[in-house]
């Protein structure tokens, strides 16, 4: 079902202080708005995987929330899948709580879906790819 790791995600307050180190080693960043979710990214591209840096939109932003519990950090390990609703069916017909049952956009224009912490012990992205 999973094909590799597509990115993990790092929380940040400000997106220039969180991708700084990172175009300083000399990578390239692409930066997004993905107004949905409510976060502006910065992509950094390593080989085959990314790191993506999220900023909270506003303070309703789901990211802005983290960041108020937990601090900056590690906030979520996202995974490539083939078939996305699949891998959604197949994890719910294995008991594991989804919080989106169906795919919605996420950044690049892919469709992604989260899997609940309670259920795989971290934040889980699911990625089509």
């Amino acid at each position: 079902m999973i094909k590799k790791i597509d990115h993990v995600a790092i929380a940040v307050k400000e997106l220039a202080e969180g991708t700084r180190i990172w175009e300083d080693m000399g990578f390239h960043i692409e930066y997004e708005t993905v107004g949905d979710q409510k976060v502006k990214i910065g992509m950094i591209h390593l080989g085959d995987s990314r790191i993506e840096i999220l900023e909270p939109l506003g303070e309703d932003s789901p990211i802005s929330k983290f960041l108020e519990k937990r601090g900056e950090g590690l906030h979520h390990l996202a995974v490539q899948v083939d078939d996305i609703e699949k891998a959604l069916k197949d994890l719910k017909s294995k008991g594991y709580r989804l919080i989106d049952e169906k795919p919605r956009i996420g950044a690049g224009g892919k469709k992604i879906a989260f899997v609940h912490p309670k259920s795989s012990k971290i934040l889980l992205e699911l990625v089509e790819g």
